[in-house]
């Protein structure tokens, strides 16, 4: 169930390769052609030199086409509805058994088309059957992992990347600052950052989320930290456990130099430092103090806190 707001801003990607829808849907793009052939369900046009591309109501309506195809809908039934039918069947079904999935079509409308607008409706229809905790669990995690697919596949510029990962930070803060005043245990703190030129901060941010929600004292600093600014908490006498994140930074011809600084600041102290992210595989080799732990994921590492 999804709508297209009229948006004139030139930045707004208003064709579509098939290979786009391809990796946009996760239909390969022999069957996309077939839909298209045999049941007559999309309409590409054609540029002056006979490429085929597709508008961005074809993206809408092949991605309602997936939702209630994979929610057992034949093909040969759906071809036979009008497109306010498909729409309206579409509808009614996310807000029955599929709203997953309507939530993640939808995040991705409002990804390529930088509506905002779409984003928070998509999030306010969640909230009233899933906590936050969940969406971020069933929804926004498979879409970032999506999301880092359609990077990798050349279907995503910087733009719809920056974009709709600024909003989901925004809903990440919000719900962090509802819970500020519940810190209970203060007896450790934890400091949160990432590695300098590091700017992937959506995983630890939600992990400060969570650690405040157990009623830790939390310290986050953020994106591009220099290793030295953590001897000031090293010298405050506080039982620290720094917390960080890699996504791209340090590259790999620097990380394990990189382990080896933070291996010389945790000598001799009684605090511990965890790394988590894509980027531990290329240090798990490494002899590091027992106070360094590695985890290759945020919810691999929320199982041990």
């Amino acid at each position: 169930m999804f709508t297209l707001r009229q948006n004139k801003l030139n930045s707004i990607k208003q064709n579509f390769t098939i290979k786009d829808l391809e990796n946009i849907s996760g239909i390969k793009a022999h069957t996309i052609r077939i839909w298209e052939k045999r049941y007559n369900l999309l309409q590409p046009k054609r540029t002056g030199t006979n490429i085929r591309y597709y508008s961005p109501e074809n993206l809408t309506k092949l991605l309602n086409i997936v939702l209630l195809n994979n929610n057992n809908f034949k093909i040969s039934k759906i071809a036979l509805m009008s497109d306010d039918e498909i729409l309206m069947k579409s509808r009614e079904l996310a807000f029955s058994n599929a709203i997953d999935d309507e939530a993640l079509n939808s995040l991705k409308i409002s990804m390529y088309q930088f509506d905002k607008i779409l984003f928070n409706n998509t999030y306010n229809t969640l909230l009233h059957k899933k906590t936050f905790r969940e969406i971020f669990k069933d929804v926004f995690i498979p879409f970032l992992e999506q999301m880092g697919f359609l990077w990798h596949t050349d279907t995503l510029l910087p733009a719809h990347e920056h974009f709709i990962s600024n909003l989901i930070s925004q809903k990440i803060l919000a719900n962090t600052e509802k819970l500020q005043y519940n810190i209970t245990n203060i007896n450790k703190t934890f400091v949160l950052f990432l590695p300098e030129n590091e700017i992937h901060e959506l995983g630890l941010l939600y992990l400060n989320y969570e650690l405040v929600l157990r009623g830790f004292h939390t310290i986050y600093l953020g994106q591009s930290l220099p290793l030295y600014n953590l001897n000031y908490f090293l010298e405050s006498g506080q039982e620290i456990c720094f917390i960080t994140s890699l996504t791209i930074q340090p590259y790999d011809d620097k990380i394990e130099e990189y382990f080896k600084e933070i291996d010389d600041l945790m000598h001799g102290t009684n605090n511990k430092f965890i790394a988590t992210g894509r980027k531990i595989e290329k240090i798990k080799h490494l002899n590091l103090n027992t106070n360094i732990q590695l985890f290759d994921s945020i919810g691999d590492l929320l199982k041990v806190l």
